[in-house]
């Protein structure tokens, strides 16, 4: 019993079967967001466009309603990401179809081109290869349309779910959306011990009390700490000195993480009462000024950062 109930364990690693620890509410509100999010896209679809054309739509904005209510935090399923992805999908796919008409790999054309547009352009939602896909094979009525095809139906249809996801999710304290509206507040549990160690319980105990699905696994968390980590051993100390233009960086985590970068330094009356103003560049208070003290500013930053490829890096000391 023991070696078959292991067998189905390393099955079900192997083919990748995540435990699921969203509540059985949970799971029933994401569903009921789905249903009502496909019959609000067939209702529109029906009610301006012909009934072949919101069928088929129907077929992508389903894919859609799978990560807007069951996923809506994720990064696939922000408002920029649905409305980019489709459209610009669409955009791909007419094009192909308009200009490559008769090849047999026009098709797999539009999928690639629309997933390299996407990905440029940050605004990925795996949706939008059926999008692009359904724009080249979708038939007569869908190509006699050209390009009118981005905004009815797609835009409308797109929207219509997308205005039904931010009143739906939104009627959920736990379920914010889009996810920039999202902020959690847990009780402080104080300070741990230098000697805490996070577990695997630790994590999948801080996955269950989230209660929303998430599309990373825990042995993926785990690892990605892990990664930070080591990244951190580089201990740094404050800056020695902080110069006018130079971006700084608090060090910590979260909502309790910023960037802000030195705009001016003013001399003080006193020794050592020299002022900065400052603008926070990115984190908690984001382009927002101020004005402090220089050494509090540089007792505050934790280290030097700059903007490289959309992400802030630790300056070498």
């Amino acid at each position: 019993m023991k070696s078959s109930t292991s067998l189905v364990h390393k099955l079900a690693f192997w083919l990748g079967v995540e435990h699921n620890v969203t509540s059985h509410s949970e799971k029933w509100i994401a569903s009921l967001g789905a249903l009502l999010g496909v019959v609000v896209v067939a209702v529109v679809s029906l009610a301006v466009t012909s009934g072949v054309t919101a069928g088929l739509m129907i077929a992508s904005m389903g894919a859609s309603a799978v990560l807007l209510f069951v996923v809506p935090h994720g990064a696939l399923s922000q408002p920029w990401p649905v409305v980019g992805g489709h459209v610009v999908s669409a955009a791909v796919g007419v094009a192909c179809y308009q200009w490559l008409p008769s090849l047999l790999w026009s098709p797999a054309l539009a999928v690639a081109l629309s997933i390299v547009a996407m990905q440029y352009l940050r605004c990925v939602h795996p949706p939008g290869g059926a999008t692009a896909l359904m724009a080249v094979i979708g038939g007569t009525e869908i190509h006699r349309l050209g390009f009118g095809f981005l905004l009815n139906p797609v835009l409308l249809n797109v929207m219509s779910m997308l205005v039904l996801a931010v009143l739906f999710n939104n009627a959920f304290p736990w379920r914010r959306y889009p996810a920039a509206l999202m902020k959690r507040h847990h009780a402080s549990i104080g300070r741990l011990p230098e000697q805490s160690e996070l577990t695997q319980e630790d994590f999948e105990a801080a996955m269950h009390k989230l209660n929303t699905f998430i599309d990373v696994s825990s042995e993926d968390l785990i690892e990605l700490v892990d990664l930070a980590r080591q990244h951190a051993e580089v201990r740094q100390p404050h800056p020695a000195a902080i110069e006018p233009g130079h971006s700084y960086s608090n060090g910590r985590l979260g909502r309790h993480w910023s960037v802000r970068q030195i705009i001016d330094q003013q001399r003080g009356d006193k020794k050592g009462k020299d002022k900065v103003i400052y603008k926070t560049l990115a984190g908690d208070g984001a382009w927002q000024t101020g004005i402090c003290e220089a050494e509090e500013f540089r007792l505050w930053a934790r280290f030097e950062v700059e903007s490289k490829d959309g992400r802030w890096v630790k300056m070498k000391p």
